[in-house]
């Protein structure tokens, strides 16, 4: 036993070994002390030493090795349960060591998962005027250009595609009326309702709608988790770079080549609108991570609860649609929690205007530089002050570190094109893409997460130019966050 330490004590260098080098070392000795005590048949111990050196530079480059390789050892058909045990055991202990690495670089990475759904095809009848075939146009499209990227540029950004699952009746529920739900499900709506919204009932509707909802709800939740896991690592201080994990754990960002459905009501819909994507994606997440009570410390300053998970508090819906959100307007009226910041064409409402929480109308024929030096303004205007009457932000007021928003939703239709069917903006392709940094520089001077969602597109006979701008859209928010990778 003596030699086998003296034999492992040789192996160490004069420099610092690295940290899987380290844990790969306790565990030789761990297996061979097993060994020992077992009196088992073993590899040659002075061959699994000397293999030592080899197998450190292969751990470097592959963490995972570590757990691979004595796997390998102990699980072999005559090998006694207790050995199996102690196995599991390294499995474990390797797997919580050797991943601290790739944790570090995923937590460093922005996340950027995009969802989509045109998996659930739907036959229209022939000639029906909603541009159904544009999902998968956009979402191949867009598949194609990341997946051209070369390797290092897809490291930049934790970025892949997920089928969007389908809502369930009890994230429904949360903002829609049940009997409502219910009987869309089931095919009970009326010809004039179906007429209302714009599309026929079928099973097949039913199946889109529902991953309609679903992908937005999951792109947020997917967004938010990831979001409180790497706020609970800076809590914990397992990793203490400074400033580094602060400054970029906001960039929890996702993606839905699909929803944006913000014309639905708590018990109807209209405009291709069945039920409101986002409204019912901020109820959940309000549902699932309420804010705490808070709490009055001696100072007599008002503070937070501490918890490992972050709450939501405030959530914000940017609708930049060239029709105003108003299904969101209604479903959010008296709901401190949410705020609604709709920017449409003053002359195309095809229903009653509502009131958001700021609406900001844009004349006819609108161009480039008039729609986007608006939409700086009130951004700015949002960012000084965040919807408070008295002309004072949040942390100001209360003397807190309270972000304004921990989550924001943007709705990005591209119906404010030019050569958009049922627009009536003239807001070029070159000045939808400034749009879209506009409001992806925005969310990140905010620090908050950002989900993304697809909204209106309708076009001519010539479908390139809005497929384009949708594209666009996803393709453009993946490039400013593998920028933001690339500065660090």
């Amino acid at each position: 036993m003596i030699n086998i330490l003296v034999e492992f004590w040789k192996l160490r260098k004069k420099s610092r070994p690295h940290k899987t080098e380290v844990m790969y070392r306790i565990m030789v000795l761990m297996m061979l002390l097993n060994q020992v005590a077992t009196m088992s048949p073993r590899r040659d111990i002075s061959l699994l030493l000397r293999e030592h050196s080899c197998r450190s530079r292969r751990i470097r480059r592959n963490p995972c090795f570590v757990s691979s390789e004595f796997s390998a050892c102990f699980h072999t058909r005559n090998v006694p349960l207790q050995r199996r045990k102690f196995a599991a055991m390294l499995k474990y202990s390797s797997h919580s060591a050797s991943f601290v690495e790739a944790d570090e670089k995923a937590l460093i990475a922005p996340f950027f998962p995009i969802y989509y759904n045109d998996v659930y095809e739907v036959n229209l009848p022939p000639g029906h005027r909603f541009p159904i075939g544009k999902y998968r146009e956009v979402r191949i499209s867009l598949q194609s250009k990341i997946e051209a990227l070369s390797q290092d540029e897809q490291s930049r950004v934790d970025c892949d595609f997920r089928i969007s699952p389908l809502a369930t009746v009890e994230q429904l529920i949360t903002t829609h009326d049940e009997h409502y739900v219910q009987r869309y499900l089931n095919g009970k709506m009326t010809e004039l309702e179906n007429r209302n919204i714009g599309f026929p009932w079928s099973l097949q509707h039913v199946n889109r709608t529902l991953s309609s909802v679903g992908g937005t709800v999951a792109a947020a939740l997917s967004a938010w988790e990831k979001y409180c896991k790497r706020h609970e690592l800076i809590q914990k201080k397992k990793h203490n770079r400074q400033g580094s994990f602060e400054d970029t754990t906001h960039l929890c960002w996702s993606a839905h080549v699909a929803g944006g459905t913000h014309h639905a009501f708590k018990d109807y819909g209209e405009g291709f609108c069945i039920f409101s994507d986002i409204a019912v994606a901020a109820n959940v997440l309000l549902q699932k991570y309420p804010a705490p009570a808070l709490i009055q410390q001696s100072n007599n300053h008002t503070q937070k609860n501490q918890l490992s998970t972050p709450a939501i508090r405030r959530i914000l819906i940017i609708d930049l649609d060239v029709h105003q959100g108003n299904g969101n307007a209604v479903l959010f009226q008296g709901e401190e929690r949410v705020k609604t910041f709709s920017m449409q064409c003053k002359a195309n409402y095809f229903s009653k205007k509502e009131q958001s929480d700021l609406d900001i109308e844009l004349p006819v024929g609108c161009r480039d530089e008039t729609y986007l030096s608006t939409l700086r303004f009130w951004l700015k205007n949002i960012e000084n002050y965040p919807f408070d009457e008295d002309g004072r932000s949040d942390e100001v007021k209360s003397n807190t570190q309270k972000k304004p928003f921990d989550i924001i939703f943007f709705q990005a239709g591209v119906d404010i094109h030019k050569d958009d069917r049922l627009g009536r903006l003239s807001i070029s392709t070159g000045g939808i893409s400034r749009r879209n940094q506009i409001v992806f520089e925005f969310a990140h001077r905010m620090k908050s997460p950002l989900v993304i969602c697809m909204g209106g597109g309708y076009p001519r006979d010539e479908w390139d130019p809005i497929l384009k701008a949708h594209t666009n859209v996803y393709w453009e928010a993946h490039q400013f966050l593998s920028s933001l990778s690339k500065e660090r």
